[in-house]
């Protein structure tokens, strides 16, 4: 799919068309930081309501074997928020499924849902949330706009990671409850499509 074909499946002011819930709600406007390797963990270890994240360059940061050094260009938006914070879903949908990615520095408790809005379909991921949010979820459960759906978890079960949701916006159903966080940079052009801006749903957060 190329890039123009992707603006007809959702258009820049998606969030416009569409009354998307907010993902978490947060009490004060969120802070935009951009991460480097340099600034890690420090940056976030206040974990006080803050953002970024969209094709970041984060060279360094993602060590464990899961990306071989070579994957660093994040696809998602990070919201950092203390544990136990909850989660909503941005949209009516059916959940595709809940899984624990438990690799070192993977998403840990992750959950999926599809959607289909205005005539496009893609998918939601949660990452980092907590065990217990995550249990007993089953696939085929529908959700509505705005339902609590998970809680964020702790560095202890999200995969080593300060807490904070990982959101990802793919538009190819997933073969697995999971979806690429990150990207070599050789394939940025090609995941921008397939895994494009989750801005388009979350609107202007930074």
């Amino acid at each position: 799919m190329t890039e123009t074909e992707l603006k007809s499946q959702i258009p820049a002011d998606f969030y416009q068309k569409h009354n998307f819930s907010p993902v978490m709600r947060p009490p004060k406007p969120l802070k935009h930081v951009k991460l480097s390797i340099s600034e890690y963990p420090d940056a976030v270890a206040s974990m006080d309501w803050l953002v970024g994240g969209y094709m970041e360059n984060r060279q360094g940061m993602y060590s464990s074997e899961l990306y071989q050094a070579v994957r660093y260009i994040h696809l998602g938006i990070d919201i950092w928020a203390p544990p136990g914070e909850p989660v909503f879903a941005i949209a009516d949908g059916v959940i595709l499924g809940a899984k624990d990615n438990a690799n070192e520095l993977d998403y840990g408790p992750t959950i999926i849902v599809e959607h289909t809005i205005l005539g496009v379909k893609f998918y939601t991921l949660y990452g980092h949330l907590s065990r217990k949010s995550i249990a007993g979820i089953e696939s085929g459960t529908s959700v509505k706009r705005g339902d609590l759906i998970a809680l964020l978890g702790d560095e202890t079960e999200n995969g080593g990671w300060v807490p904070h949701l990982h959101f990802g916006l793919g538009i190819e159903k997933p073969t697995d409850i999971d979806m690429p966080g990150v990207c070599a940079p050789e394939d940025e052009q090609k995941f921008r499509v397939l895994y494009p801006d989750p801005r388009y749903v979350l609107g202007p957060l930074y």
